[in-house]
Parts: structure tokens; C-alpha cells; sequence
């Protein structure tokens, strides 16, 4: 099995760290259009494009799968691709809802979506929770966090003061959405400023959980062959690739 994971950045990784702990594929081709990351504060029609590109890159290599990492596009272009594509695309937002609905046991839980401006606009989490019976929601954009990750800043007082600026007025949810790849990268800080009283919902283990039970995936491959792209430094890229899945 050869798949792609399409991020808008470097936040795609933490789904290859998922899907590498459990060995479900032989290939992954990483493109992660870090050119023009953050796809989060733009329009819905320029999101739509940026993916489309990306399609037409995955139509160069033989894959089975494309996997769209970035939430932000998962709400908003996914049908388009699969229009545009010969492969099949699986989106992050799907796996984390049911996710969240498997880690709750009860429709009172409190639940906290955080992830970029357009994301948490596009409701495309928080509309589909609310239609299963959940009724404690809270969004919040908390697009700061996008640029700090990318930066590498992962702990410290600009992410405590982001963390403060953005939560200081929230009660302690029961579950945090993690509507954006890139926030797996701070979930310690996160879960740590909660108290570690909060279940965080990971996009990257969301997504094997989707597909161990959606396809038909049975094989263990005990090596998988990495390839990394982006459409600006692809060495900077694979650096932090190499430092966060310890290649």
C-alpha cells in the first residue's frame, strides 16, 4: 500500500507519526505546502484551489490513498478532490467526530473544538456533534498556535500566553477537539493547562482508527519508505520530519 498525506505545512507529520506506529502502509509521500501555510485565514475559494494543486501533484506518484491531514481543507474541498482525483481521499474531520462521539458517554460532556479561523467557521465539526445530541460546544480559532508549531515552539511562555489568551475564560471540557494538525505538536501544553483532565482528540490517531475500520487494512509492514515534498524548503521540511517522527 503506497499512500500521500497532504498537509498545509508541517503539521501533517503528527498523522505519519500515527500511521507509522501502526505500520499500516509501505510508502508515504509527504507533500506539505509550506509556500503558503497557513491555509487557515484564507477564503474558501483559494483553499479549494491550493488543493486541487495538490492533487495534480499526488497524480505523479501510484498511490492508493491521499490522505488530506489539513482540517481546514477537509471541511471545505474534499468533495472537489475526490471529483478531480483517480484515487481516494480520506479527510481528518470524519475520524475525529466519531472519535469524539466513541470517547463520550454522555450528550451533557463538555466539548472544546479549537483549530484555525476557517475551520472553526465552516462548523464542520461542531455542526454534526450538535446532530448526534451533544449540546455542551464551545469553538474556538486558535490560529496563533498554527505559526508557533511551524516555528517549532512547542513549550515556553509565548505558547503559555497564547494558551492563557485564548482558554482564560473556558471551563475544563471533557473532551478538546485538536481541529488542526499541527496541534498534536502542543498537546502536552494544552492537556497540561487543562490540568490533564481533558481527553484530546488526535487527528492522527482518529484517522487509523477510520481506516482500520473503513478499509481493508490487515498487513503489518515492519519498514515504510518515506518521501518528503513541500512546496517551499523541503530541507527544512525534512528536518523537522527527522526530529519529530526520530527518523
Amino acid at each position: 500500500m503506497k499512500i500521500g498525506v497532504f498537509d498545509s505545512g508541517v503539521g501533517g507529520l503528527s498523522v505519519v507519526q500515527s500511521l507509522l506506529e501502526h505500520q499500516l502502509f509501505e510508502e508515504i509521500v509527504y507533500f506539505g505546502d509550506t509556500a503558503r501555510v497557513p491555509y487557515g485565514v484564507k477564503d474558501k475559494n483559494t483553499i479549494t484551489r491550493y488543493a486541487l494543486e495538490a492533487v495534480e501533484f499526488f497524480k505523479n506518484f501510484d498511490i492508493d490513498l491521499l490522505i488530506t491531514a489539513c482540517n481546514t481543507v477537509s471541511a471545505y474541498a474534499l468533495d472537489d478532490m475526490r471529483e478531480s482525483s483517480g484515487f481516494d481521499i480520506a479527510g481528518v474531520v470524519k475520524p475525529g467526530i466519531i472519535a469524539t462521539a466513541n470517547a463520550l458517554h454522555s450528550f451533557e460532556a463538555e466539548i472544546l473544538i479549537i483549530g484555525t479561523q476557517a475551520t472553526i467557521a465552516s462548523r464542520a465539526y461542531e455542526d454534526p456533534l450538535r446532530a448526534q445530541g451533544f449540546t455542551n460546544i464551545t469553538s474556538k480559532a486558535t490560529g496563533l498556535f498554527v505559526p508557533m508549531v511551524e516555528e517549532n515552539i512547542n513549550e515556553g511562555p509565548l505558547l503559555q500566553a497564547a494558551m492563557e489568551y485564548y482558554f482564560h475564560d473556558i471551563k475544563t471540557p471533557d473532551a478538546i477537539i485538536l481541529g488542526c494538525t499541527h496541534f498534536p505538536l502542543i498537546a502536552h501544553a494544552i492537556k497540561q493547562y487543562f490540568h490533564h483532565q481533558s481527553t484530546m482528540i488526535h487527528s492522527g490517531e482518529a484517522m487509523v482508527q477510520y481506516l482500520q475500520q473503513h478499509y481493508d487494512f490487515h498487513q503489518k509492514f515492519t519498514t515504510t519508505e518515506l518521501k518528503f515534498f513541500a512546496s517551499e524548503n523541503p530541507e527544512g521540511l525534512k528536518k523537522v520530519a527527522k526530529k519529530w517522527l526520530a527518523l
